[in-house]
């Protein structure tokens, strides 16, 4: 299988991630922070030095303000239910995945909170000033992808953090798409809250990862039960990261995340960034002058990570899909991609998009059968 779906989760994973998986399922596998022998505590440890590994990744400086979490939703509704309470206002934008736009029109349908969309550019950029004309007195928290998921323009967020800042706003990222593909440090771009997923750019297992909650951040738990931390108590510690992480964790997959970043920082992010722009790039330059196929978003390879949306004139989006996995044996991800909004905004609905997304174990010769294949489907309404 030529596999181009690393939007969705990347595969295959660096062989260290099996083997480390498998160790610790095989050697370590005790509940961690919950039991005093010798097996818990080296499962404990193994968190610890994730929570180590990760905070270095994004530039955090105390690793308790790192929180584990089983995939970047569950870190986006933890932030944002755990934030916004009744007459906030929050800014978003029209590009956001269903982790961000459910989870404020869940309470925005509740009349709990009220929510504005900014508008993006046609090739789908932000305007940092739209994001500061948005912005009321009851402006509590401005929520955003870093790159979205269906066209994958990196926006401003350094820009538009510095607006939050100023304003006294909480700025939240999204940064599924960005985390182990883009260098991010959470300080300089005035990130108070960032939420990524274990399973794509840090290369790790599915059910693994996290959130960062930054300094004069307060959130509500939307869990409470065990933590290993206070058990006598009835109350949820008030302490990051035990406040926002209760029950057993995923301790398997973290060990498999530990490994998955790990391999990512001895790769180098700068180096994976290039590999996946080069072969983004030879798409794009494939495509772009011939009429048969519509891209969207930017083509300035330099601007976006390496997710490509087109469409093939002539044919829907899961007609396209069917026929590269069935007739050339390519994995590519088709339809609305879980951003209804932004194929509104895109002119794409309600039928999508076909998304391509090489990784980083892509090779030119797999963008070079996309294209042939490609080419022949198109072909065939001429």
């Amino acid at each position: 299988m030529n596999y181009l779906d690393n939007a969705a989760t990347t595969f295959p994973k660096p062989e260290i991630v099996y083997k480390t998986m498998d160790t610790f399922y095989r050697t370590l596998g005790a509940n961690p922070g919950r039991s005093g022998h010798k097996m818990a505590v080296a499962a404990e440890k193994e968190i610890e030095d994730t929570r180590a590994v990760v905070t270095k990744l994004l530039g955090i400086k105390n690793s308790n303000q790192f929180v584990f979490t089983f995939n970047a939703t569950d870190a986006i509704n933890m932030g944002i239910k755990g934030l916004l309470k009744p007459g906030d206002h929050a800014i978003t934008t029209y590009l956001e995945h269903n982790a961000v736009s459910r989870a404020l029109h869940g309470l925005e349908k509740r009349k709990i909170i009220t929510v504005t969309k900014v508008k993006n550019s046609q090739d789908g950029f932000i305007e940092p000033d739209d994001i500061k004309n948005a912005i009321t007195p009851r402006t509590r928290l401005i929520v955003m992808a870093h790159a979205p998921n269906v066209i994958g323009t990196i926006q401003p967020i350094q820009e538009i953090g510095r607006i939050a800042r100023e304003k006294n706003v909480i700025f939240m990222v999204d940064a599924a798409q960005t985390t182990g593909v883009c260098e991010i440090d959470v300080n300089q771009c005035f990130i108070d809250m960032l939420a990524f997923t274990g399973h794509k750019g840090p290369l790790g297992p599915t059910g693994t990862g996290g959130l960062y909650v930054g300094e004069g951040v307060n959130l509500e738990p939307w869990r409470e039960g065990g933590t290993g931390f206070e058990p006598a108590s009835l109350s949820q510690p008030e302490e990051l990261p035990f406040k926002l992480e209760s029950g057993t964790p995923n301790t398997v997959g973290i060990a498999g995340l530990r490994a998955g970043v790990e391999y990512v920082l001895s790769r180098g992010i700068q180096t994976i960034r290039k590999h996946e722009q080069k072969l983004t790039g030879k798409l794009i330059n494939a495509l772009k002058d011939d009429r048969r196929f519509i891209l969207y978003g930017t083509t300035d390879i330099s601007k976006k990570v390496g997710i490509l949306s087109i469409n093939i004139k002539g044919f829907k989006p899961a007609e396209v899909g069917a026929i590269l996995d069935q007739s050339f044996d390519i994995a590519v991800r088709t339809g609305l991609h879980c951003a209804p909004f932004a194929h509104q905004v895109l002119g794409t609905f309600p039928d999508g998009t076909v998304r391509v997304s090489p990784g980083c174990f892509n090779t030119e010769a797999d963008v070079n059968q996309l294209i042939t294949a490609l080419d022949k489907i198109a072909s065939e309404k001429i």
